[in-house]
């Protein structure tokens, strides 16, 4: 699957030339997990130059040069920049970055996703103007904000528009990117890409209403997804029930943007089959607890991580932020906790997800030569998994993007 390992290498090194307003500056005294492998380094030291990481070590090792800036980590813990591989820039502002005020959509991006922590947040649904825009701004220093891949539009089939997402198009004047034709889909996907985005959505298993689901035919699924690959696009289903997932499995889907615990438990046979096929998950796990219905129960949303998680399969962290107006993580990190130990939740946060998108040379780990995408925490994880989301101060190549400057 390494051509699935996706992105080329001019968007791994986006956002990182000269941070907006930070200068060259060290962090000092935090414990330090440098990955989620990695044996706890205390009363550590890392040094930052031009967005990068340019040391780290212990104190006793490593000098700060004098006159550097330094920031406390002293009762604090220094991990990577966390990744949000489900999220959606669904607000007014968001959908009309270029109209928007630059104040306002900071402030959003800061509320919704760096504020916890999140310097990579992968949109998983807006518009692919909207997203890219967005993204462009950022990258021209207008606004600051996490690094953004995008699906742009997603792919719901012909007369499959869900049932939530209908009110939203028509209130945006956004139109409803439905299936029409295949060859249609396939030369939408073109544009898309030539247009910049960094994956595909699929709406394998499209909710028409409390019971009824749409399933996506798996001749459409079969071409797009070999389109996507074409392009070393990663292409996520939207899978909803046990038909949506296992169309959207059968079919070359590379992720699943969602849990589905409609479908049951998952056993030994499924969790080997996700496994060969090189299937990640993102369970956005709260969003069941969100909105609790007695077809969903969480508890089988944390079998089924438990059982992929222990049978090898890949995790990626995510939690529907912007569909949902809930932003605060801690639920997420709750729930995950459950199902694995910390520093699996860790690398659903940083390594999986650098690796599974192509990033894993610039992003992911604290190495010298990476790009300072880190975050300081108020506590440590490897006691209690929420700790996570006790984000102190969020960095992105350097540049702090919430907390003290």
């Amino acid at each position: 699957m390494k051509r699935l390992a996706m992105v080329a290498v001019c968007l791994a090194a986006m956002g990182l030339g000269k941070p907006a307003f930070a200068d060259d500056f060290a962090i000092v005294g935090a414990r330090v997990y440098a990955d989620p492998q990695a044996k706890a380094l205390d009363d550590g030291v890392v040094i930052v130059r031009d967005g990068r990481i340019a040391a780290v070590g212990p104190r006793t090792k490593v000098v700060v040069p004098q006159g550097m800036r330094q920031v406390s980590g002293t009762g604090r813990t220094l991990v990577a920049g966390f990744w949000n591989s489900h999220v959606h820039l669904l607000t007014h502002d968001l959908l009309h970055p270029e109209a928007a005020d630059p104040a306002k959509l900071e402030g959003q991006l800061r509320d919704m996703f760096t504020r916890w922590g999140f310097t990579t947040v992968f949109d998983l649904a807006s518009s692919t103007a909207s997203a890219t825009t967005l993204r462009r701004m950022i990258g021209a220093g207008k606004i600051a904000g996490p690094q953004i891949l995008t699906v742009g539009d997603p792919f719901f089939p012909k007369d499959g528009t869900p049932v939530y997402a209908r009110p939203l198009y028509e209130a945006e004047h956004i139109a409803i990117p439905e299936i029409r034709s295949t060859p249609e889909a396939v030369a939408r996907l073109d544009r898309q890409a030539a247009a910049g985005v960094d994956g595909v959505k699929l709406f394998t298993g499209a909710i028409l209403g409390a019971e009824e689901v749409m399933v996506m035919p798996a001749d459409q699924i079969r071409a797009l997804t070999a389109e996507a690959h074409r392009h070393h696009l990663p292409v996520f289903a939207h899978p909803t029930n046990r038909e949506g997932m296992a169309a959207a499995v059968d079919n070359g889907v590379d992720v699943l943007a969602h849990s589905a615990p409609i479908a049951g438990p998952w056993d030994a046979a499924q969790v080997r089959k996700l496994v060969a096929r090189h299937v990640a998950l993102v369970p956005t796990m709260m969003l069941f607890e969100v909105y609790p219905a007695d077809a969903t129960p969480v508890s089988t949303v944390v079998q089924q991580v438990r059982a992929l998680s222990e049978g090898g399969g890949e995790v990626l962290f995510g939690t529907d932020a912007g569909f949902m107006d809930v932003f605060d993580p801690s639920a997420e990190y709750r729930l995950m906790a459950q199902a694995m130990d910390w520093r699996h939740v860790l690398a659903a946060l940083t390594t999986t997800p650098a690796r599974r998108f192509g990033q894993s040379a610039q992003r992911g780990r604290i190495a010298r030569g990476l790009a300072a995408d880190m975050v300081l925490l108020d506590g440590d994880p490897a006691a209690d998994a929420t700790a996570f989301a006790k984000v102190a101060i969020t960095i992105r190549a350097g540049d702090v993007l919430s907390g003290a400057k």
